[in-house]
C-alpha cells in the first residue's frame, strides 16, 4: 500500500467529530503537518486551515470542497474499513494525535479504539474531551502526580506488570469481557508498565498529551 503521508514530523490527523479549537492548536505544537479524514477537511478549512492530505473515502467531505483541495485529497473507496483506518495505514509519521474521533458518536469512538489495535500502533494518541487514550506499547515509563488516574482497558486478552500503581497488575488476566484495569491510579511519581501483546488501551489525564507525545516515539512498538 502506498504512503500518503510520509514525515519525519508529527501529524495532526483530524476527524468529523467535535473538538475545541484550542486543542487543534495544542496538536499542532506537537505534531504541525494537518491531516483530515474525509468530512473532518470541512471543518477544518471553514475555521481557516487547509490539511495537507485528506483522506477517506469522501462520503462527508463538501463536493465544492474536494474540487478545491484537488490534489490534497485522496480518494479511498474501501467500505469495509473506517476513514481513520484509512489514514493510519496511509500516514507513516514519529506520532499521530487524532482529534475528532470521540464524542458525537459512541460508535465512533469504539471504533477509533479499535482501530488503534487493529493497526498495532502504539504511536497514535486520541485527545479526547476527557481524555487521552493510545495502544500500550510493549513497555512505557510515566512521570505522573500520585493519585493520577490510569485507566487500562483491554481490547483483547492481554497480561503484564506494572510498578508504581495503586493495584498492581502482574498475575492478572484481561480481557474485554473479563477482567479490566478501569480507574486505578498512581502511588508514586513513576509508573512503570510492560504488556505481554497489543491490546491494551491506557487512558490518562489530558495534560499527559505532552510527555506521551513525546515518549512514544522513542520508546519500543509492536511494528
Amino acid at each position: 500500500m502506498n504512503l500518503s503521508v510520509d514525515t519525519l514530523n508529527g501529524v495532526t490527523l483530524v476527524g468529523g467529530g467535535r473538538y475545541a479549537k484550542a486543542d487543534l492548536e495544542r496538536a499542532l505544537l506537537l505534531a504541525p503537518v494537518l491531516v483530515a479524514a474525509d468530512g473532518g477537511a470541512n471543518g477544518l478549512c471553514a475555521a481557516g486551515r487547509v490539511p495537507e492530505r485528506v483522506i477517506g473515502d469522501l462520503d462527508s467531505l463538501d463536493p465544492a470542497l474536494r474540487d478545491r483541495l484537488g490534489a490534497r485529497v485522496l480518494h479511498v473507496p474501501d467500505q469495509d474499513s473506517t476513514d481513520f483506518d484509512k489514514c493510519l495505514s496511509r500516514i507513516s509519521a514519529p506520532v499521530i494525535i487524532g482529534l475528532g474521533f470521540d464524542g458525537a458518536r459512541l460508535d465512533h469512538t469504539l471504533a477509533a479504539m479499535t482501530s488503534l489495535v487493529w493497526h498495532g500502533r502504539a504511536r497514535v494518541v486520541l485527545l479526547c474531551a476527557e481524555d487521552i487514550c493510545f495502544l500500550a506499547p510493549p513497555r512505557i515509563s510515566l512521570d505522573l502526580d500520585p493519585g493520577a488516574r490510569v485507566s487500562l482497558f483491554p481490547m483483547a486478552a492481554v497480561t503484564g506488570r506494572s510498578a508504581g500503581l495503586h493495584w498492581p497488575i502482574e498475575g492478572l488476566h484481561f480481557s474485554p469481557a473479563e477482567t479490566i484495569g478501569t480507574s486505578n491510579h498512581a502511588d508514586q511519581a513513576r509508573v512503570d508498565l510492560e504488556f505481554d501483546r497489543p491490546g491494551m488501551l491506557v487512558l490518562l489525564e489530558r495534560d499527559c498529551l505532552e510527555q506521551i507525545v513525546r515518549r512514544l516515539p522513542e520508546g519500543p512498538d509492536w511494528l
